[in-house]
């Protein structure tokens, strides 16, 4: 497999005007990437606006829209469904994740050696300095997950998360928000023949005043849906076809 042009990237877009612009350009400058898909959630500023004039200029952005506003889960659910590529790869539109991370993350793909791959922020790469308590959060939900799932991660709530695009689209996905990084952590855990790996990677992180939009109540939210995805959730209600 060749490392150019592999790449699905799916961005959930939700009132990002003041970033959308430089992230897409960074996203559209790596030669691995094969096409962007941006779904909007009912944006409310100029976020949409800015993607529908670059998708112009560049026919590797495809865009859909939800009717609503939905979530970051379901939006990533309706990128997912129209991914082409061989992998697919997540991409916040906030700056917070660098592109020029991409072959770090999907190296271990392309080499056969793994089927997942997750970026880690706390695996040793450079990141900006901020809040304590809400890494210790992450890293808190992060201990709890994985005690669920006798996985080993350093970072699962982590925006980097890379697929075999088979992998991904055979996952039944139905969390609307943040609910997503926690369900999809579940659902890969329980197929024990996907080979996992966790890479490091910088993190730019935001302030609230930059416009960070995880609050504590996604904290909380993500304990439930750890019960429910975790310990309600079967192999078979997590898979569209039959694991072999």
């Amino acid at each position: 497999m060749k490392s150019e042009k592999v790449l699905s990237v799916i961005m959930p877009l939700y009132n990002e005007e003041k970033t959308v612009a430089l992230t897409i350009a960074d996203v559209l400058a790596r030669p691995e990437t094969a096409e962007l898909i941006v779904v909007d959630d009912c944006s409310t500023d100029k976020s949409l606006e800015i993607v529908e004039e670059l998708a112009k200029k560049d026919s590797r952005i495809k865009i859909f829209k939800n009717e609503k506003n939905k979530g970051k889960g379901y939006s990533l659910r309706k990128g997912f469904e129209h991914a082409t590529a061989d992998i697919v790869i997540i991409q916040d539109a906030d700056r917070e994740y660098s592109p020029s991370d991409y072959p770090i993350l999907i190296r271990p793909i392309l080499e056969g050696k793994a089927d997942v791959v997750y970026g880690s922020r706390f695996h040793g790469g450079p990141g900006r300095v901020l809040y304590f308590k809400h890494q210790l959060g992450n890293k808190f939900l992060t201990f709890i997950s994985n005690l669920l799932t006798d996985l080993n991660f350093t970072d699962m709530e982590t925006c980097y998360k890379v697929f075999k695009r088979e992998v991904i689209q055979n996952i039944k996905l139905e969390s609307d928000r943040f609910g997503f990084e926690v369900e999809i952590t579940a659902k890969i855990a329980k197929n024990r023949k996907l080979r996992i790996f966790e890479v490091p990677i910088t993190y730019n992180g935001r302030t609230y005043e930059e416009g960070k939009k995880i609050t504590w109540r996604d904290g909380i939210a993500a304990l439930f849906h750890m019960i429910k995805f975790n310990i309600f959730t079967g192999t078979k209600d997590s898979f569209k076809n039959p694991i072999d």
